[in-house]
């Protein structure tokens, strides 16, 4: 059984001996630059966990995880574009550093490149890989889709949010671990109980990634401060705000000013919002729905019978994502 520290590494070292292409230039090089930038590597760590999980090859693992991790890189580039981000692990975004038409290009390559690392896959258990990748994915862009249309959606309950958030986010932390787990020769049972605590760490995740967007240092962070508020992202934080503003008439009035502002000066826009949060509680509130969660997951992989170590390893790495600045 191998440490995280150890997946990290062997993620680490595969990706930065990969070359994605070289001609032509303009296509390849976004694909190199975005894969190059680190990062946690946590859901290709989490395919050799579920692997391991079950006692399996973890040789057989690395194929699958470097697609899940080619996927998830290409999910950033174009959410990036989409959100107009600037920044991405403190570098400029592909489309910044290129441009919007290259960036969608490159992001295309790597869903390719995504299916071709699986397919490398042993045959035996490829079409199971293969299910379980693509239903990840179209999950995925369904959830992109749903956070889009959020943008200008007038009422969004919190029911919804949580769906859209499990769509665009928690459901690839669970099918790493899902293919990982078919990979060490699971059972249906088995590998469901372990895909459903990655959606429910992923929705933890999630929340807690809201929360830094307006509270984490950016520098830390490596993205821009308040981008979800100044994008006007029904995140868990907006909603409750609008939910408990509806007592306060001044607050809701100035709440629903700001949303509705065709222009603004974004970081006034930042600071009012975030002092209406602070008001009203919402980091704290927020925090607690993330551990409700958190809490959901790690009572889901008790049930399953495997070493007790085993388990605390996952639980450890899940800890260890809960452990940024909140």
């Amino acid at each position: 059984m191998n440490t995280i520290i150890e997946y990290q590494q062997l993620v680490e070292k595969v990706l930065s001996a990969k070359k994605y292409g070289s001609n032509p230039k303009e296509l390849y090089e976004p694909i190199n630059y975005i894969m190059s930038l680190g990062g946690k590597r946590l859901r290709p760590v989490l395919v050799f966990i579920g692997c391991d999980f079950f006692n399996g090859d973890l040789d057989k693992a690395l194929n699958p995880a470097i697609a899940i991790e080619l996927f998830h890189n290409f999910t950033l580039v174009h959410d990036d574009i989409m959100d107009k981000a600037p920044l991405r692990r403190n570098k400029p975004t592909v489309h910044e550093k290129w441009n919007d038409n290259i960036a969608i290009l490159s992001g295309d390559a790597m869903i390719v490149c995504a299916y071709q690392e699986l397919c490398k896959s042993d045959v035996s258990i490829l079409p199971k890989l293969l299910e379980v990748f693509s239903d990840t994915a179209i999950k995925v862009c369904e959830g992109q889709q749903l956070d889009m249309n959020y943008e200008t959606t007038q009422k969004v309950s919190i029911i919804q949010y949580v769906k859209m958030i499990e769509l665009k986010t928690a459901v690839l932390l669970g099918g790493a671990l899902k293919i990982g787990a078919i990979i060490g020769g699971a059972s249906d049972g088995d590998a469901k109980q372990l895909y459903d605590f990655g959606k429910n760490i992923g929705l933890a995740f999630q929340l807690q990634d809201d929360i830094l967007d307006v509270y984490a240092d950016a520098t830390k962070f490596g993205k821009q401060k308040g981008g979800d508020i100044i994008a006007n992202k029904k995140t868990y934080l907006l909603l409750k705000a609008i939910e408990l503003a509806e007592g306060n008439r001044y607050m809701k009035e100035e709440l629903h000013q700001w949303i509705n502002a065709p222009q603004f000066d974004a970081a006034e826009k930042v600071e009012a919002i975030t002092n209406i949060y602070n008001f009203l509680n919402i980091r704290e509130l927020a925090r607690m729905e993330m551990k409700k969660y958190y809490d959901i997951a790690i009572a889901l992989i008790e049930n399953i019978k495997v070493d007790e170590m085993k388990k605390r390893n996952l639980i450890s790495f899940a800890d260890s994502l809960m452990l940024r600045e909140v």
